[in-house]
């Protein structure tokens, strides 16, 4: 395949088509065996959760599909395309974008240093008008240096820096981890309007209140395995028993 093959890899826009497909996956860290078949499927368009306690593998299943881990195994079809045996760079051309626990803002550029950094990986990525009017705390801020913005400032600007990408599959690990409730309300917001755009969104999220009202199902983890399916109709009802799962 040619760099612009690469460059620009077709998206298939078909509404409700199968955006991931993970099967049998098996991650590993030297010698530690973390994932033990991890089976998920995401459509397009839907917002899904990752659900688990600490040490679930929740976070370590979005390293293995970014290829971010020492040895995988199994199956993992994006937008149509196996990545089992791709590359870690050439993922996010096929139109993902990852957003670390970690955030990993650049401390010494300002906010709009930051956004203009990443490169366009396919066409569609929002503009820096659109980012803003999405972030207006980061208009506010976009000549601030990443040091001085808060830790919601932050998390916002990692996820707006991976929409400028033209990403349309975002995997996004522990957004609300220590942020204020006015914080969290604020990321609800934008995940309901990125969804409201066709965004397929894979959320690993220990605020349950905050995932709840926002996901089409719930994918329940547990020592390295998914071992149950939550539908959003089917959440009522199963309430308690997600509850005692998850330790709540």
């Amino acid at each position: 395949m040619s760099q612009a093959a690469e460059a620009v890899t077709e998206y298939r826009d078909l509404d409700g088509a199968e955006m991931l497909r993970v099967r049998d996956l098996h991650a590993f860290y030297g010698e530690s065996h973390i994932l033990h078949g991890v089976d998920f499927d995401v459509r397009r368009g839907e917002l899904v959760t990752l659900l688990g306690r600490n040490g679930a593998g929740r976070s370590t299943t979005l390293k293995a599909i970014m290829n971010m881990v020492g040895q995988r195994t199994g199956s993992i079809v994006i937008n149509g395309s196996e990545t089992l045996a791709m590359r870690p760079h050439r993922i996010p051309r096929l139109g993902v974008g990852y957003c670390p626990e970690e955030r990993g803002i650049f401390a010494s550029l300002d906010v709009e240093e930051n956004l203009l950094l990443p490169p366009t990986v396919r066409s569609g990525g929002m503009s820096l008008d659109e980012i803003y009017a999405m972030f207006p705390n980061l208009y506010e801020r976009r000549r601030s240096r990443g040091t001085r913005l808060s830790g919601g400032e932050q998390q916002m600007l990692a996820m707006a820096r991976i929409l400028r990408t033209g990403a349309r599959l975002l995997l996004l690990d522990e957004i609300t981890e220590g942020l204020a409730p006015v914080i969290n309300q604020a990321l609800g917001e934008v995940l309901v309007k990125l969804k409201e755009r066709g965004m397929t969104i894979v959320l690993v999220e220990q605020n349950f209140r905050f995932a709840a009202p926002l996901a089409d199902r719930h994918f329940v983890m547990e020592h390295g395995r998914i071992i149950e399916e939550i539908p959003a109709a089917e959440l009522s009802a199963k309430r308690e028993h997600l509850n005692s799962l998850l330790g709540v």
